[in-house]
């Protein structure tokens, strides 16, 4: 008995496809959205494969462009969602789908919205994949996080510098607001580089492939927005001592300490070598001081 031929895998786009839907638009990517269109399939199954999308997974892109992601996507997942701020690309979106993916039409919702602004869905998210513009990446992923506490886990394609940010751990160079805000939602690690050939236009940089991982905040009584409050105060001024750094925030310089060794923290410390329990853990004091 033979073995059935497998199915020869979906078409995705390539360069020539990529600047045809383009220019068929009237589009050229723009520096102001951050816009770098992927145009390789295999680094469009190579993102696809690290994110570890389930079949039956409801994915959340942002920011489609041309849709090169979105094939991938569609063919691992049960439905996904697109939020796209560009007009132009948006209302291209929906046909592209129903030429490349005729049977998956019914899978793909389009939200023509700006994904900072986006509270609502039309179904509930359970990962995020991304080709995220460079320039608002870190709050867009934090903005998500914070709203959508159906997104267990994700990949997200960033400027490799961010990537490290995101990635990064207490006493590393790299650490810093925004590792240790994601902290509060995730486990983040670090899942690969990604070379400047494969985009139109090419960018100047290397982009960074960032996975994470949903987990509980640390356990306090003080809410996410007292803690970031101490995060964004301690790394103000990131290379002074945690008690000095703090005072603004604590009202004085001796209220800081007491704050810092209610908690457990060495005062003469800095914010970088520090976890998210531990800001957890000073902001609580605060508030039990009170």
């Amino acid at each position: 008995m033979t073995e059935p031929t497998p199915a020869a895998p979906a078409p995705l786009f390539g360069a020539s496809d990529i600047r045809r839907l383009a220019e068929e638009i009237g589009v050229r990517p723009t520096k102001t959205l951050g816009q770098n269109f992927v145009i390789d399939g295999n680094t469009i199954r190579r993102i696809v494969a690290a994110a570890d999308i389930g079949p039956g997974e409801t994915v959340l892109e942002v920011g489609p462009g041309l849709g090169s992601l979105t094939l991938g996507l569609l063919d691992a997942a049960k439905a996904v969602v697109a939020v796209e701020i560009d007009p132009v690309l948006a209302a291209k979106l929906p046909a592209t789908v129903s030429q490349w993916r005729p049977g998956a039409v019914d899978a793909f919702h389009l939200v023509h919205a700006d994904a900072m602004k986006v509270t609502e869905l039309p179904l509930e998210p359970t990962a995020l994949v991304a080709n995220l513009p460079y320039n608002v990446a870190v709050p867009v992923v934090l903005h998500l996080l914070q709203h959508f506490p159906t997104l267990r886990h994700g990949l997200v394609m960033v400027q490799d510098e961010v990537a490290d940010r995101l990635a990064a751990g207490p006493g590393s160079k790299t650490y810093g607001v925004p590792s240790v805000k994601a902290a509060w939602y995730s486990d983040m690690r670090k899942a690969g580089v990604i070379g400047m050939n494969v985009f139109w236009p090419a960018p100047k940089i290397h982009s960074g492939l960032v996975a994470f991982t949903r987990r509980e905040p640390p356990a306090t009584t003080a809410t996410r927005e007292q803690v970031f409050a101490v995060v964004d105060a301690a790394f103000a001024q990131r290379r002074k001592t945690l008690r000095a750094a703090l005072a603004g925030w604590a009202g004085s310089a001796p209220e800081a300490e007491r704050c810092l060794v209610a908690a457990g923290v060495d005062p003469t410390a800095r914010g970088e070598v520090i976890d998210i329990a531990a800001f957890a853990r000073i902001a609580e004091a605060k508030e039990a001081g009170r």
